[in-house]
């Protein structure tokens, strides 16, 4: 040693560090950059592990921060918030959020009232079991909800799809009690499927159903419903109990003869006409959001006052007729909690219970960043969930957030959820007084209504969308929406939870790989198909994986990488060019790995050691490289060929090239 270095124990010290933190025993030339051993994390205590995964998994949104630290009497008054947000937002609330919400109650109620009295009849219910459905939950959900802007109460798709369901089980026609009991038992069960979720924070379960399988099925739905109304708007007497569009289509022109009644077509195109041009209004100039708003209201009025004075039931013009009058009735011993009929409920209400929920969340997350606060996705089931059992008990049938009332109610300027408690009042005053009005209310202007209203649903611009981002959520979108228009709406459904399963599975059990080349200039390794001035470095294979390494991809992963070593030794031979000695494989990406994955690792290094070829892993991070050590894998290959980047890989394996640089 030179006579300037003082031989301390500080210095040994030093010096050792040194070594260790060097991964490769090789000598390195004098101008190397200093390469960084990887690090491995210090072990840790299993069950704080295990705790710290939980609570990742399921509270990731850490709920409890807001008791910490805090007395008793102040984690009760936060618990009683966190149960009925309203105590929470009800402490600031003034006469000015009063004003608008009050306003924009009175126009979702106006839109309400015969969107609701269409709903039930998509049900196969009685006109005032939908607005009974617009009374209860959004009570309910104005106390426990925790969004601002939606708007609670029937909504078509889910109508429809307990309609085809139930229909399915019991004649609503021959046994409409055994029907309804029925209708009360799913939405029993829809709600106690909705509330658990929340309860036990499982919602992250709704995520599976894609968002482009949610557009095709929606947009099929609509469709369908959509042409159960040419019933109504024709006046058709004996219609198809089938909703598959040739079934719905052949039932339509083979009535054209004798079954159309032309007073009835008259009215419901006119109306139909007027709504549609009312909606031009409302888009065109969103001042004017109150005319497609009120617009049902003014057809249902007008198309009634007319039907009146020129008595055209007695033409063939069928009409609502009798509306039961005042609140809702307890339906507590109607739901079947025993019986035949009670897996059949909470079959029904398991499915209309999860696509009520996908749709009130992703309305409410929409409106939520549009004002930019926060939503919170388990508050919200719980809420909906508690209003759908209570309904059930109160002859209400499933109810969640309408993507158009919820617009209406935004574009009125509502504050809070005082909105919905105005709707509920003003509903609560139409089935206590004025029911008996809607007697002469044609069913053509509800078949109107209805078309216009799901017309929305169907949205082109974001299936186009998705066709320019991911052409397999196009197959997704487009099989759940002609599994629901050319069969029914099981199947549509069935066929979208499917492909989106399908396609978890496919990008788990078949993860993307790539070779790596180096950026001139610079010591960056990128995918040389993105980057193609990317170089390859002689001798050395560098293969990137992009996924965590588990048992239901670790062998695709093992033989990937091998038909790329393969291919690449072709082209070498090919070209006369010296063959490949080292493979790195980057492992950046990789986050975690399972004793498949280690098992795949261990028989590609045997495999490379027949081909007389070195394995090298670069940048595996915490969670892997401690498992590599637990295996003893790391030391099966050497801790010096682990490396922190790619670039100290390469340095390692070819220094020539990186003294060049």
């Amino acid at each position: 040693m030179s006579s300037t270095v003082h031989s301390t124990d500080e210095d040994h010290e030093t010096k050792e560090m040194d070594i260790r933190s060097l991964s490769s025993s090789r000598r390195q030339p004098q101008n190397a950059p200093h390469i960084h051993k990887v690090g491995v994390p210090p072990k840790q205590n299993f069950l704080k592990e295990f705790k710290a995964t939980v609570k990742e998994t399921l509270f990731a949104d850490d709920p409890l921060r807001p008791f910490k630290d805090q007395p008793g009497s102040k984690k009760f008054i936060l618990g009683m918030q966190t149960i009925f947000p309203i105590l929470e937002w009800g402490r600031s609330y003034n006469f000015t959020k009063f004003r608008g919400d009050i306003i924009a109650g009175l126009t979702i109620a106006s839109l309400c009232i015969p969107q609701d009295i269409g709903y039930a009849k998509l049900a196969n219910l009685d006109p005032q079991y939908g607005l009974y459905s617009s009374f209860v939950p959004p009570l309910i959900y104005a106390f426990m909800g925790s969004s601002r802007d939606i708007a609670i109460g029937p909504v078509a798709v889910v109508s429809l799809l307990l309609g085809t369901l139930l229909q399915n089980e019991v004649d609503s026609k021959k046994d409409a009690e055994a029907y309804r009991r029925l209708a009360f038992t799913a939405t029993f069960f829809a709600g106690i499927t909705q509330a658990t979720l929340g309860v036990f924070r499982l919602g992250f379960l709704i995520d599976f159903l894609s968002h482009a399988a949610v557009v095709g099925f929606m947009g099929g739905a609509a469709i369908t419903i959509a042409l159960q109304q040419l019933k109504g708007l024709f006046g058709i007497q004996n219609f198809t109990k089938k909703t598959d569009i040739v079934s719905v289509l052949h039932s339509v022109f083979g009535s054209a003869h004798h079954g159309w009644n032309w007073q009835t077509i008259v009215i419901g195109v006119s109306f139909l006409a007027f709504l549609i041009f009312a909606k031009y209004i409302g888009k065109k100039n969103k001042k004017f959001f109150w005319v497609p708003a009120i617009a049902p209201l003014i057809s249902v009025i007008l198309s009634t006052f007319f039907v009146f004075i020129t008595r055209a039931d007695k033409h063939g013009v069928q009409i609502v007729k009798h509306i039961e009058k005042g609140i809702n009735p307890s339906s507590v011993k109607k739901i079947y909690f025993s019986g035949e009929f009670l897996l059949k409920g909470f079959r029904i209400g398991v499915v209309a219970g999860m696509i009520g929920l996908t749709e009130a969340i992703a309305i409410g997350r929409t409106f939520a960043s549009m004002k930019d606060y926060q939503l919170d996705g388990n508050k919200e089931m719980v809420a909906l969930g508690t209003m759908n059992v209570v309904g059930s008990m109160t002859s209400c049938y499933v109810a969640t957030g309408s993507f158009s009332r919820s617009a209406v109610n935004y574009m009125a300027g509502c504050q809070t959820a005082v909105s919905n408690i105005v709707m509920s009042f003003i509903v609560f005053l139409t089935l206590q007084f004025i029911t008996p009005l809607f007697k002469y209310t044609p069913n053509a202007i509800l078949a109107a209504i209805i078309i216009s209203a799901v017309v929305g649903l169907v949205d082109f611009e974001a299936a186009i969308l998705i066709w320019k981002i991911d052409k397999f959520d196009f197959i997704a979108c487009m099989g759940a929406f002609f599994g629901v228009v050319f069969s029914s709406v099981e199947i549509g459904l069935l066929i979208a939870v499917s492909i989106s399963f399908a396609k978890i599975l496919l990008q788990v059990t078949r993860p993307r790989t790539a070779i790596l080349g180096k950026l001139p200039g610079t010591n960056a390794y990128r995918n040389i198909q993105q980057y193609p001035g990317a170089t390859k470095v002689h001798g050395v294979l560098i293969v990137r994986v992009d996924s965590a390494i588990y048992f239901s991809n670790s062998n695709y992963i093992k033989e990937r990488i091998l038909r790329w070593l393969t291919d690449e030794e072709e082209q070498l031979k090919a070209s006369y060019q010296p063959k490949i000695q080292f493979l790195i494989v980057e492992m950046s990406p990789v986050t975690d790995i399972d004793t498949s994955g280690i098992h795949a690792l261990e028989e590609l290094y045997k495999s490379l050691q027949k081909r007389d070829v070195q394995l090298i892993l670069a940048n595996p991070g915490p969670v892997v490289i401690d498992k590599l050590h637990a295996s003893n894998f790391a030391t099966t290959i050497g801790e010096d060929k682990i490396f922190l980047t790619v670039a100290d890989a390469v340095a390692s394996c070819s220094p020539k090239l990186v003294t060049e640089v």
